[in-house]
C-alpha cells in the first residue's frame, strides 16, 4: 500500500524530495538516538574492563628484589646482581626489599639462591644488630678465631659463645653469651690454612659484650661455643 501510495506521488508537488529524504536519513529519531548512546556507553565499559584485565596480566602482585643469579657471603652487591620480580601480595616475607637500588653496595650475609626474594636481614646494615638480637643496643664486632675451621662452620643466623682464656692454669672465660653470626667468615684466596687465611667472623651482641669481645681480641685468643 505504500508503495502505491508513493507511486501515486511521484511527480506530485507534494511528494517528498531526495534532500528531505537524505536530511531525515541524517537525523535518526528518538529511538535510533538512544541505540546510539547506549551503544557507546557499552563500547566504553568493555574498553575499560579490557585496560583492567590487561593492567592485571602486565603487573600481578607486589614488585620485590630477587637475586639474578646466585650470591656468596660476603659479596659486595650492584644492581646487576638482582632483578624486580613480581610475587603475589601475601607471599612478600617481612623486610622485603622493593628497589634494585636499595641494595647496591651492602654486603650479603649469606649464600643466597637465584631468585631468592632479598630481605633486611640478608644484606648488612646499622640496624641488623638490632634486628638479629633484639637488643636496641646491639653492634657488630669483627672477630679473628683462634682456629680457622672452627670459623669455617659458622653461618649467619647460628648462636654462639665467645671464649677466651686468660691464662694457662685457668679454665676458658665466656665473654660474650648468646652472639648472632651476622657473617660468616670469607676466605681470601690462596691464604687458607694460615693464622690470618680468612676475614673475621661478623658478631651481633649487646653493647657490653661487644666492648669485652673487641678489648679482648687485641692481645688474646678467641673461640666460640656453637650452641
Amino acid at each position: 500500500m505504500r508503495f502505491r501510495f508513493t507511486t501515486a506521488l511521484r511527480g506530485h508537488p507534494l511528494a517528498p524530495r531526495w534532500r528531505d529524504r537524505a536530511r531525515r536519513a541524517l537525523n535518526p529519531g528518538w529511538a535510533r538516538s538512544v541505540l546510539v548512546r547506549r551503544s557507546a556507553a557499552l563500547l566504553l565499559v568493555l574498553a575499560a574492563v579490557g585496560a583492567f584485565l590487561a593492567d592485571r596480566r602486565e603487573a600481578p602482585g607486589a614488585a620485590v628484589v630477587a637475586a639474578a643469579h646466585d650470591l656468596r657471603p660476603g659479596a659486595a652487591l650492584v644492581t646487576g646482581d638482582v632483578t624486580v620480580a613480581r610475587v603475589p601480595v601475601e607471599a612478600v616475607p617481612d623486610g622485603a626489599l622493593r628497589l634494585s637500588a636499595d641494595v647496591a653496595g651492602r654486603t650479603a650475609t649469606s649464600a643466597i639462591r637465584r631468585g631468592e626474594i632479598l630481605t633486611d636481614t640478608r644484606l648488612l646494615s646499622p640496624r641488623l644488630p638490632r634486628r638479629l638480637t633484639g637488643d636496641p643496643s646491639a653492634r657488630l664486632v669483627p672477630v679473628h678465631l683462634a682456629d680457622n675451621g672452627i670459623a669455617d662452620l659458622l653461618e649467619s643466623g647460628d648462636v654462639v659463645d665467645v671464649l677466651t682464656k686468660t691464662a694457662s692454669s685457668e679454665p676458658p672465660v665466656v665473654i660474650a653469651a648468646g652472639a648472632v653470626v651476622a657473617l660468616g667468615r670469607t676466605a681470601r684466596p690462596g691464604r687458607r690454612g694460615t693464622a690470618d687465611g680468612g676475614s673475621p667472623v661478623l658478631l651481633a651482641m649487646n653493647s657490653a659484650a661487644a666492648n669485652r669481645v673487641a678489648a679482648a681480641g687485641l692481645t688474646t685468643a678467641l673461640t666460640v661455643v656453637i650452641h
